[in-house]
């Protein structure tokens, strides 16, 4: 029987309750991978009906974190060390081209929301709460870009490996050196080296596919 913390953010529907609900569960390895998610469970610990929960299931399975098969219904996907660093090979062409195109339209207000939300992430020791910020970190950067597409792609992709980034800075000590890296990067933004900017952003996170599918590797049965 599933057993999830319920989400009542203001003015969400309850089909947008159980997806974050169900989110941040597979987020923080309560669901992993191949677990299924039946759809009465999920209606009635809600007090709801089948529709709402397959609506949810349907919203996590754009985000790449549910699919629906044959046998089980709806489960919870998996990642291998290759779909991780495949993930991140997509992410580093995407997101080096949305900060090379947002760089020239960056300005002081960009560059005081990223510098604040890297205070704020010094001292945020919950690595979900911590991988949060971290997407809004490099949204801050990316969002001049104006390229509304390509930002859903990045997002999704970033919710599919947000999991295993969580579990990976549970187990190992990497917030002080992606920190140095995140200042590294927004010193350069900030200088408009476009050049050394997306550098950086793609040594930040060939580190972090590389350190991931290692970690995976050496947990998987």
């Amino acid at each position: 029987m599933l057993t999830l913390s319920q989400s009542h953010a203001t003015g969400a529907t309850v089909a947008d309750q159980i997806a974050q609900s169900v989110r941040d569960a597979i987020l923080r390895a309560q669901l992993r991978g191949g677990e299924a998610l039946p759809q009465d469970e999920l209606a009635a610990q809600f007090g709801a009906s089948k529709i709402p929960a397959r609506e949810a299931l349907v919203q996590l399975q754009a985000e790449g974190l549910v699919q629906f098969t044959h046998n089980k219904g709806a489960v919870v996907t998996s990642l291998t060390p290759r779909g991780v660093l495949e993930i991140y090979d997509m992410r580093i062409a995407l997101e080096t081209l949305a900060l090379r195109r947002a760089i020239p339209r960056l300005g002081k207000p960009e560059f005081v929301r990223a510098a604040g939300l890297i205070e704020i992430m010094d001292d945020a020791h919950d690595p979900l709460a911590w991988s949060r910020l971290n997407w809004e970190f490099h949204a801050a950067l990316y969002a001049p870009c104006e390229m509304p597409r390509l930002m859903d792609t990045v997002r999704m992709l970033h919710a599919n490996v947000t999991r295993y980034h969580v579990a990976f800075l549970t187990g190992v000590d990497y917030h002080a050196e992606a920190q140095r890296q995140h200042r590294v990067i927004l010193n350069s933004c900030k200088t408009g080296n476009v050049e050394r900017a997306t550098d950086q952003l793609t040594r930040h996170m060939t580190t972090a596919s590389i350190r991931i599918a290692k970690h995976l590797e050496s947990t998987s049965p």
